[in-house]
Order: structure tokens, then sequence, then C-alpha cells
């Protein structure tokens, strides 16, 4: 069974990036749902014993379409929301170190230089989606963008996200309205970078 993760913060933790209501209605609300109807799907489908990132790997070997399809979303919706809140925090490490650090330098040029990408990315996908900070194996980064609940996995690119920017209204609507800028902008205050390592570690591992 796919179980959400666990926050290790309080749901007013975030504020005043992202309020209360907010962090009980994405996480309580749209993230259990989808995993509830992961769960039930994956059962449909034989495949319950997978490892998501295999699932979502490999969904052409589900042979329904309808049921592929529906696996993609939910699991994307499922694993995107895993990421997210799991590299955001209210005692947030505001910079990455070691390895990471060299890397994001060594491609990006600094870290405000992959901020102002990253930013780029998510305020450019038009309509629900996210912006990424993807890894390969061989510790190379990359970003990218992915429209509904798609991402680098389910895209076939063999990269595996390590950062995960939410442009879904969902995420912040209630405390930005339309202003998506500016959530972007804020959410960066948030990241818990001492995760994104962790999660480069285990990809390059």
């Amino acid at each position: 069974m796919y179980k959400q993760v666990e926050l290790n913060y309080s749901s007013d933790a975030l504020e005043p990036v992202i309020d209360q209501l907010t962090v009980e209605t994405h996480y309580g609300k749209h993230h259990a749902t989808y995993t509830k109807t992961l769960n039930e799907l994956v059962q449909k489908a034989g495949v319950a014993d997978m490892d998501i990132e295999e699932l979502l790997g490999t969904l052409d070997k589900i042979g329904d379409e309808t049921l592929r399809q529906a696996i993609r979303n939910n699991g994307g919706g499922y694993y995107n929301h895993n990421l997210y809140f799991s590299t955001i925090s209210g005692t947030a490490s505001h910079a990455p170190t070691g390895i990471l650090a060299e890397k994001i330098d060594k491609t990006f040029g600094s870290l405000e230089d992959l901020k102002k990408e990253l930013t780029a990315l998510a305020l450019g996908q038009f309509g629900s989606g996210w912006a990424w900070l993807s890894a390969d194996k061989d510790g190379n980064l990359f970003t990218s963008k992915s429209p509904n609940q798609d991402n680098p996995i389910s895209e076939g690119t063999g990269r595996i996200p390590i950062l995960a920017i939410d442009v879904w209204e969902h995420a912040y609507y209630l405390k930005y309205k339309n202003l998506r800028p500016e959530y972007v902008k804020n959410l960066f205050e948030i990241i818990d970078w001492k995760a994104v390592e962790k999660i480069y570690q285990r990809v390059t591992g």
C-alpha cells in the first residue's frame, strides 16, 4: 500500500509562505485523495507490489488504456506531492552543500541562476503542472516542467526528480489568488536543501 509522506512539521509551520488552510487542504484532501485512489487502481491492475518509481516508469505495461491513464494521473499525484511536501520546511536549510552544491554551480552557474531557471519553468507552465530539478544516476542535473501530474519518470526520461515546484492552483490560490510569481518566489524561502541533498544522494548512490 502506498502511503502519504508524514509531515515533519505542523500545518501552520510554513507560515507566512504557505498558510495553514492551504496545507490542510492540499495535504489532507488533494494528496490524500490521490493516494487513496492510487491504491484502489493498482489493486485492479495487479501492480500493487511495485515501487512507485518503477510503476511510473513502466506504465506502458498496463494494457488497459483507461486504467493506465488513471494510474499515471493518480500515481503522479501521489509521487509528486510526496516529493513536494518532503522538501519544504518551516526550518529549511536555505542552500545546498557538498557535492550537490558543486554540481549546481557547475551546471547552472550558481544557486541563484538555478532558481531563476526553475522560476521561469514554473511560471511558463500553462495551466496546472510542475517545475522540476532532476538527477540521473551519474549525478547530472536537469530542469524541466510537466503538465498535470506528469513528471520526468512517467515521461520516460530516466531521470529522478529531487525537487518539485507545484503550480497547480490548489497549491497557492487560497493565499496568493492569481499571483503565481509571488508564490514561486516565496516558495524558495521554505525549500529544505538538506532534504533535497538526501534525495540526490539516494539517486546517485
